[in-house]
């Protein structure tokens, strides 16, 4: 018995820390899929008129509801959709009834598009505030002399563009000509793994135990081969 203590000591211990972390995985799943649904349901909502004030993070997903000029400055951003590959994402100045000069990501074009005419004109949007974090260590510069972007950063947009750091993405808009395919914010690029990391600890559990009691009884037949 005294031959069996520590593996069995260790496969009971392995055991109970894998057997753990798939249980706080799973308390982390449900947590951010409540996140989610809280997302979507807001991005959702009834629109309401731009704020006066405007918190980054408590108005991060809102709804608003728009009248004004889209201009014709406008930033490309480099970007790729499920059917069509490589497009360009434009984020044109916008100004609004009320005198304020904001952002709106109205969608994408083909690349092909780029340099066709956009001249201004008068619509009315719905949309979703938002503050994309797209940049990281492997994101390239953006190329501002041939206006193509690689990431939508709020403030350095806005210093480009003379705006108010605040971006509208296109939900609905009343005039859309020339066309500019919407690509309205969602909550799929939020990532969520946690199910595979369930997955993974609880498999991983299953695995230790197996072993263990493969290790153990290799040990018993050992013992009484040396017995006999």
């Amino acid at each position: 018995m005294r031959r069996l203590f520590w593996p069995l000591f260790f496969g009971i211990l392995g055991t109970v820390v894998l057997v753990s972390l798939g249980v706080w995985q799973m308390q982390r799943l449900m947590w951010k899929e409540g996140v989610l649904a809280d997302i979507e349901a807001r991005i959702a909502s009834a629109p309401v008129a731009l704020p006066r004030t405007i918190d980054p993070e408590a108005d991060r997903y809102l709804p608003v509801h728009l009248r004004g000029t889209v201009t014709g400055d406008e930033i490309h951003l480099l970007a790729s959709t499920r059917d069509v590959g490589a497009v360009y994402r434009v984020v044109s100045a916008f100004e609004t009834e009320d005198g304020r000069r904001i952002m709106v990501d109205r969608g994408w074009i083909r690349t092909a598009d780029k340099e066709a005419a956009r001249p201004a004109f008068a619509t009315e949007i719905i949309g979703n505030l938002h503050w994309p974090e797209e940049r990281d260590s492997y994101t390239p510069a953006n190329d501002k002399g041939a206006n193509i972007w690689f990431a939508r950063d709020v403030d350095e947009m806005a210093a480009a563009l003379d705006a108010d750091p605040v971006l509208v993405i296109v939900r609905e808009i009343s005039n859309n000509t020339p066309k500019v395919t919407p690509l309205p914010v969602d909550n799929a690029a939020i990532p969520n793994n946690h199910l595979e990391y369930v997955i993974t600890w609880f498999g991983l559990a299953i695995v230790w135990v197996a072993m263990t009691l493969y290790y153990l009884r290799r040990m018993r037949k050992t013992k009484k081969a040396e017995e006999t």
